[in-house]
């Protein structure tokens, strides 16, 4: 089995099948030692999340397959925090796709000016960023891709139409335990000629509502393992 990359969360080997092993780990982003999902450094180590941010995104996974959504999800070994998937070429140096049900956050800053934080988005609203630090995770839209060379019209539709059906899943599984999901962040890439989901469903890259409250992610982690 042969390393691949190193990353801040999850290792991620070379499996002989053509496949990829995911090792999740207890490293979490953060600053100063309180953990922080938006940050882009390690900041803090807390025992057990790996295994425990495995088990959430199987959980997700698995309600995808029974809703006939593909993904890059194969199995999974939740005593070694591991996750086998299919090989997914990234989009660009790396594409995140956001769907938004409700106004907050980044969307407000740019847009507050015409529409209020907390706005329900009706249907959902799908954006992209590339990943880079430096810029600032820049925005990008479906001709902005299909211009750069990244991906095409047909691709971007899929995509699109994919994150909609994803984030309802989501969306309803949650609301049926009294939570409200605001956003999600995903990533996709590209496999034998389609476009799946790949990475985790993680619930740091959630917000997610409960009595008018955000919710914090490793509590938010805990509702959705101990239901």
């Amino acid at each position: 089995m042969e390393k691949i990359y190193t990353g801040k969360t999850k290792d991620v080997y070379k499996l002989e099948n053509g496949n990829v092993l995911l090792k999740f780990k207890d490293d979490c982003t953060g600053k100063d030692g309180v953990f922080d999902p938006g940050e882009n450094t390690v900041g803090l180590t807390i025992e057990g999340i790996g295994k425990a941010n495995l088990k959430s995104s199987v959980y997700y996974f698995e309600l995808l397959k029974k809703a006939g959504i593909k993904t890059h999800y194969v199995s999974a070994d939740l005593e070694n925090a591991t996750m086998e998937v299919l090989p997914g070429k990234v989009f660009g140096h790396g594409l995140e796709v956001i769907c938004r049900l409700v106004a907050t956050g980044s969307f407000i800053r740019r847009y507050g000016e015409y529409i209020e934080n907390g706005t329900p988005l009706a249907g959902g609203y799908v954006e992209c960023t590339f990943k880079n630090d430096e810029k600032g995770d820049p925005l990008v839209t479906a001709e902005g891709l299909a211009a750069l060379g990244v991906m095409s019209m047909e691709m971007f539709n899929s995509m699109k139409e994919q994150t909609l059906k994803i984030t309802k899943v989501v969306a309803d599984d949650l609301k049926s335990i009294g939570l409200d999901l605001w956003d999600i962040k995903f990533e996709f890439g590209y496999n034998n000629g389609e476009v799946i989901l790949i990475d985790e469903i993680a619930s740091g890259n959630m917000r997610v509502y409960k009595d008018g409250k955000i919710v914090d992610p490793v509590e938010l982690t805990k509702l959705i393992n101990e239901r």
